[in-house]
């Protein structure tokens, strides 16, 4: 006879049902703002968006297409529906996997999660709900995080039987305080919004409601700016991150020069000087 436990509550998730109704398309794109700005959307509610191999794969396309279309100026990442971003990978699918399959599905897996990381487009995520394993792995891949009132982030591999290995660990010390690092990867235990605010991880939160407005605000924002100079800095930041103080201002010092010869640095300081809206090119790079 099988024992029932209280370990599984707190992450307030379960496997997806097997009846669930599959969409036509686990990953949605929509691009806005006269295409500068991409919306995609994990779009499996049913399951709490969790991953497939299949949703996995989709993702890595639709990131890779918009690396190379230049209208795209900046991208946000989030989840369909109110209750969750992402649980991370389905464990339902997991459940019947071979040695083989599971390798292959984490290949699959490092594959979309480089993909984000090495986007040079600034791309950050709009965490609505439950954002756990995998899934709080994609929104710390990203440039940065807002989130609902609602939000929770969490890393319970390890109540899994698993090493966390979608880049929490490298990821997590990065924008929580170490020890509260650790202590989310070793016990499972998730954070609220309002915690992961407080201490840095989350920029900003706002009303469920009202999560992709103020998404849209920040992506329009960014998209009225110099798309060189945006990826310029952005690629500053992660190269310089870590190094020796007089290499990242080295590092700083080749993404300033090159837009300081830029067309987009002439337009910029023309429209300030003349009181109007600048009109910068698409990124050459």
């Amino acid at each position: 006879m099988t024992t029932r436990t209280d370990r599984w509550k707190a992450l307030d998730f379960g496997p997806p049902t097997a009846d669930g109704v599959e969409p036509d398309s686990p990953v949605l794109v929509d691009y806005l703002a006269g295409d500068r700005v991409a919306v995609i959307t994990l779009n499996r509610p049913h399951a709490d968006n969790a991953i497939t191999t299949e949703m996995g794969a989709r993702l890595t396309a639709i990131v890779e297409t918009i690396a190379v279309r230049p209208a795209v100026r900046v991208v946000v990442l989030t989840g369909a529906g109110e209750r969750a971003f992402s649980v991370g990978s389905d464990l339902r699918q997991r459940k019947s996997m071979t040695k083989e399959d599971w390798l292959r599905q984490r290949q699959d897996f490092d594959r979309t999660l480089y993909t984000v990381r090495q986007l040079r487009k600034p791309m950050f995520a709009a965490v609505n709900g439950i954002a756990y394993g995998g899934g709080c792995e994609l929104a710390q891949s990203t440039d940065f995080i807002i989130a609902s009132e609602n939000a929770t982030f969490g890393q319970p591999e390890a109540m899994l039987g698993l090493a966390a290995g979608g880049g929490s660990p490298a990821l997590l010390p990065r924008l929580l305080p170490r020890g509260k690092a650790l202590q989310m990867l070793m016990t499972g235990d998730p954070i609220t919004a309002q915690e992961a605010h407080r201490l840095g991880m989350v920029n900003e939160i706002h009303a469920k409601g009202e999560l992709m407005d103020a998404a849209m605000r920040i992506a329009e924002k960014i998209a009225s700016n110099s798309p060189t100079a945006v990826q310029a800095v952005k690629r500053a930041v992660h190269l310089g991150e870590g190094q020796p103080i007089e290499q990242a201002i080295a590092i700083m010092m080749d993404s300033h020069w090159r837009s300081a010869v830029h067309p987009d640095r002439v337009e910029g300081i023309g429209a300030f000087n003349e009181g109007r809206e600048p009109t910068f090119q698409d990124s050459d790079y």
